[in-house]
């Protein structure tokens, strides 16, 4: 077997100083044939990485593993799916193996078929089931090297297949330089090269360069620092140029990169000129590079034959049954790049533009690298690039569109334009904020003297959100753009549409109803109509207990179309945004399951992969699945937190808060209420701030404080009234009603259960209506009320919104309790404390727990000393009282009234032979020490 060296040389006998990690590499794959391993190789550039991938992809060839190989490429990093299409070459006849959908997807992905863009998910899939079908067959290795410049679609789909290998005899072994995270791929194993020792560097060097006098070896081993790569190419090149003696200074890093470039310098212009195209071209594809030359005086050389002589001097290496190129180390292709022209280099790029019309997006690209000044026709050809890439999901791809484009615009107003819809999308869905601010500023410089952009408006507003500004100004900002603009209120337009969705989520942070004054407006003059999604939205998330019903039909049809694997993950999360207060995230869980794996894979931008992860959150809690919310939550706050987006923690929060509060952790329940409004104060984010009163009422709900309660919810809405364009007032309805009917306050109950009714609530859904008519129930004095708890549960099934049908149960076995129908009362209080005990809601438990014994005990009675047996009720309402409670408080927790609650301790002290309240403790502790008088 030949030895290679760090730059892929063959060398004789072995690497040397590379024994200890070769053992480690074929100790970690060989342990784990049968399921699936993945191993990253880091190190600096030079330091032997692509040795050992070549040394270990020999070794398996020859056990007969099916070893697939692809390689990184700095100038084809933007340019999808190059590097899976490297991968496969050698599968490509076995696509036909796989279903039509999984088949069709890879081939358009991969360039050998054409359709529609195919989804990174479905492109994912077909890539995992292909490998797995090839490997019942023969074990699979797959190689990829450089991994840190393989294109972003392909390092999405290794990501995919790294949490997916278990189970399979499929193995990946990757290479990157550091720095390099690779949590940004996938789940490795990472295994760091470190540079070799000084007795490896010698053995390297006497090996290499015999002749090399001792004291001239210890000095290029001290200025290689133990680089394979250097230990090579710096004696080569004092050999070449007869250094004697050698020069002061070896610098490393850039005199290898000078090394290369003489290299290429001395080959011929026509393999220097292929090189370089192959150097711009990225993906190595011989049948491109042949197509590159027709339109040249080469038109009639073979490309391989054209680059015998790179291939001769090991700059290059061919792949025939692959029919590609790739050079032996990336820094030769940096410096082929390096040492050409900038005339060179347009030419490459023109002729590359040329052989790739039939693939859009990589010949505009071209276009706009070989553009020597504007044009606006490659401009708009690169705009068009970036909505293909963002329907994709690709945001940052789009923003280097359109960026690159904005360079091309001839006018300072198509400049500006185009960078402030680069800002835009960076700042909207790219999570790239800083860089949002810098495109926005080029927009602002670009054309100073005009009206701002819609986009550059919309951008501005999520910076001020996410920075230090106020709701007001994002609000002013956004419907000055609106108002001022010449877009002739035009609904097909794509910056107002995206500038008025904008617009929607700054008015519901307000609170304020005011706000939403300009975007009814602008709404009504769209002509022909508002599109589907934006008016749904303005039903559904800004005043749905007005509005919400009529939209309902529409949101249905809507959500139906986002089921497929390739939906927009802009419309996914409006959508979502849509769905929560009619109580529709089940219809877009799978949607957002999707984009969050997207996102976790690093090929969904963050803002949208924030959404969906916010949404499922919503759903997991009114579903009760707590545990799973919180952990999302966290995932959430922890991608704000480096990302930059503050205003989606409070919403992140609010969901932590909720559980909390229902699960009697008051501590965190106030901290996390704080923070949102910490947050949301100094903005003026009045809608922000009423998440925090819901979870402050709530908690106070939970510890018994009825009175803190009502003061929270009468804060967030007016008992009677619903405010309008405040929808958080519609999921903390049930508990003003509960907080007024403990406090004694009857009239205020029964006013806010009519509002309830008489608004779009009961319309919206089960849930909501369940709320409506519990409302209704708790203050109804009469027998009706049971009619209504009945109606009410009848609309839920047994795992519909776990809370709040145990919450109506508990209520409706109270009341059954105080109608003596003791039997009834206790099915629902036991189903109530079922419930709330899987959701560890432990106040809730105790309180349906309290209920459950006095339902028990309701026919019996206890002895009392003098006056007669005490009753259930009796007996624990002086349990109660000689706990210290007030008789309000007894009250409270009893569902009676505090005079109710006096009259009855009036009777008990007769009963046990006392005079206060003070003798309680002990009457109670003696009584219960008698056999005819302890409690059942």
């Amino acid at each position: 077997m030949n030895d290679l060296d760090g730059s892929g040389r063959p060398a004789p006998a072995r690497l040397i100083g590379r024994d200890g990690d070769l053992a480690f590499v074929r100790s970690h794959l060989a342990c784990c044939p049968a399921h699936g391993a993945t191993l990253l190789l880091t190190g600096e550039a030079g330091i032997g990485k692509s040795a050992l991938l070549d040394l270990l992809a020999d070794e398996a060839r020859r056990e007969g593993v099916c070893v697939l190989r692809a390689g990184g490429v700095q100038f084809e990093a933007d340019t999808s799916y190059t590097g899976l299409n490297q991968l496969l070459v050698p599968l490509f006849d076995t696509f036909d193996q796989l279903d039509p959908s999984h088949r069709d997807a890879l081939r358009v992905a991969v360039g050998i078929g054409t359709g529609p863009p195919p989804s990174r998910l479905l492109v994912s899939t077909a890539a995992l089931l292909l490998l797995r079908r090839t490997a019942q067959r023969t074990p699979v290795l797959l190689v990829v090297d450089d991994l840190p410049w393989l294109d972003r679609a392909t390092t999405a789909v290794l990501g995919f297949l790294t949490r997916r290998l278990a189970g399979s005899r499929v193995t990946l072994l990757a290479a990157a330089r550091l720095p390099f995270d690779c949590a940004e791929v996938g789940s490795f194993t990472a295994h760091r090269l470190a540079p070799l020792d000084d007795a490896s560097a010698c053995a390297l060097l006497a090996r290499t360069h015999p002749g090399m006098t001792h004291a001239l070896r210890r000095r290029i081993a001290t200025e290689a620092r133990g680089n394979p790569l250097a230990l090579r190419e710096l004696p080569a090149a004092l050999e070449r140029e007869q250094h004697t003696p050698p020069p002061t200074v070896l610098p490393l890093g850039e005199r290898l990169q000078a090394l290369y470039s003489s290299r290429v310098a001395e080959l011929p212009p026509t393999s220097r000129e292929l090189l370089l195209l192959t150097a711009l071209e990225g993906t190595g594809d011989l049948s491109v590079l042949q197509g590159a030359l027709k339109t040249t005086a080469l038109g009639g050389t073979d490309v391989v034959e054209t680059l015998e002589p790179a291939e001769r001097d090991r700059l290059v290496t061919f792949s025939h049954p692959a029919r590609r190129v790739t050079f032996e180390h990336p820094l030769i292709g940096s410096a082929v790049v390096a040492l050409a022209t900038t005339a060179d280099r347009r030419k490459a790029h023109r002729m590359l533009a040329a052989a790739l019309v039939d693939q859009p997006e990589r010949h505009a690209w071209h276009l706009g690298a070989a553009a020597a000044g504007p044009d606006e026709t490659v401009a708009d050809l690169l705009e068009q690039a970036a909505r293909t890439r963002l329907a994709r999901g690709d945001a940052l791809g789009a923003v280097a569109a359109l960026t690159r484009a904005a360079d091309l615009s001839p006018t300072g107003a198509g400049r500006s334009r185009r960078l402030a819809k680069a800002a835009y999308i960076g700042s909207d869905a790219g999570g790239e904020l800083s860089d949002a601010a810098r495109l926005l500023a080029g927009a602002r410089h670009a054309d100073p003297g005009s009206r701002r952009s819609l986009h550059a408006a919309a951008a501005s507003a999520l910076l001020l959100i996410n920075k230090e500004g106020g709701i007001d100004t994002a609000h002013r900002v956004l419907v000055c753009a609106v108002e001022s603009g010449d877009h002739h209120y035009d609904a097909t337009d794509e910056a107002l549409v995206d500038t008025l969705f904008t617009l929607i989520m700054i008015c519901w942070y307000s609170g304020d109803p005011e706000k939403w004054a300009p975007l009814f407006r602008a709404l009504d003059r769209l002509t022909p109509a508002p599109p589907d999604p934006l008016w749904v939205c303005a039903q559904t998330f800004a005043d749905p207990a007005r509005t919400g019903d009529r939209a309902l039909g529409l949101l249905d049809t809507l959500l139906d179309g986002i089921d497929g694997a390739d939906a927009d993950p802009t419309l996914v999360v409006r959508l979502g945004t849509c769905s929560y207060y009619p109580d529709r995230l089940a219809s877009s869980r799978q949607a957002s399951e999707r984009l969050v794996e997207q996102g976790r894979a690093g090929t969904a931008p963050v803002r949208r992969y924030l959404a969906a992860l916010l949404h499922l959150c919503l759903d997991h809690h009114q579903t009760g699945r707590w545990d799973e919310a919180l952990r999302l939550a966290d995932e959430g706050l922890d991608l704000c937190e480096r990302h930059g987006y503050p205003f989606f923690s409070c919403k992140l929060q609010f969901v932590k808060a909720l559980v909390a509060g229902a699960r009697g952790d008051t501590a965190t329940t106030a901290a996390l209420a704080e923070e949102i409004v910490r947050w949301a104060a100094p903005r003026g984010a009045h809608g922000a701030q009423a998440l925090a009163l819901h979870v402050r009422a709530l908690g106070a709900l939970s510890d018994g404080n009825f009175e803190s309660a009502y003061r929270h919810t009468c804060a967030l809405s007016r008992p009677g009234t619903l405010p309008a364009f405040l929808p958080q007032a519609m999921a903390a309805a049930m508990d003003l009603v509960e907080a007024a009917v403990r406090t004694g306050r009857t009239a205020e109950a029964a006013a806010h259960a009519a509002a309830l009714r008489d608004s779009a609530m009961p319309r919206l859904s089960p849930r909501l209506h369940l709320t409506v008519l519990a409302c209704e129930a708790l203050t109804t004095p009469t027998d009706a009320a049971l009619v209504l708890f009945d109606r009410a549960l009848s609309l839920v099934g047994p795992d519909d919104w776990p809370f709040e049908t145990a919450r109506v149960r508990l209520y409706y076995g109270e009341r059954l309790r105080r109608r003596r129908a003791t039997r009834e009362a206790r099915e629902q209080l036991a189903l109530a404390c079922d419930e709330f005990t899987r959701l560890r809601a432990a106040p809730w438990v105790r309180r349906a727990e309290a209920e459950l014994r006095v339902a028990t005990r309701a026919t019996a009675t206890l002895p009392g000393r003098s006056g007669g047996p005490l009753t259930a009720q009796e007996w624990e309402i002086a349990t109660l009282a000689a706990t210290g409670l007030t008789n309000r408080q007894i009250a409270e927790r009893l569902l009676l009234s505090h005079r109710t609650i006096g009259t009855h301790l009036y009777q008990i002290y007769p009963k046990l032979g006392i005079g206060s309240r003070a003798a309680l403790r002990d009457a109670l502790a003696a009584l219960a020490l008698e056999g005819a008088g302890r409690q059942p």
